[in-house]
Formats: C-alpha cells, structure tokens, sequence
C-alpha cells in the first residue's frame, strides 16, 4: 500500500503542488499567530503626530533619487 505523498505522485501531483500547499499553510499559521500582535499594536501603538507624513516624504524621496542616480551611474 501506497502512503499518502506517493499516492499523489503518483497520480500526478508533483513536487511544486506540495510545496505550495505547504507555504499556503505556513503563510495561514504566520498570520493566524501574528494577528494577537496586531491588535494590540493597533490598540496601544504609538499615534501619528504633526511632521510624520514630511519626515517619511523625504526619506522615500531621498531612496527614489538614491535609484535614479544608481540607474544614470550604470547607463553611463
């Protein structure tokens, strides 16, 4: 008698439908033990204050003109 996972090779399923199945269940536990986290962090987490929206505008911006001048570096 055939066990489980030879049983579906055998009829077709490979390697790549296991291991998908196998990040969908891990991805469904990381979340299922992380959502506890989450709310607590959404109830007692630190709240927006006045410059926050500017300060993290000027770190983006300053990474996308870090980008643009690795890209003109490389064309050159």
């Amino acid at each position: 008698m055939a066990g489980g996972w030879q049983l579906l090779y055998s009829r077709g399923f490979g390697m790549e439908l296991f291991l998908k199945i196998m990040a969908a269940a891990l991805l469904g536990l990381l979340i299922w033990r992380m959502w506890p986290v989450y709310k607590a962090w959404q109830e007692n987490g630190p709240k927006a204050q006045k410059g926050d929206w500017s300060a993290a505008l000027l770190a983006l911006g300053s990474v996308v003109l870090l980008v643009v001048v690795l890209i003109m570096a490389v064309r050159a």
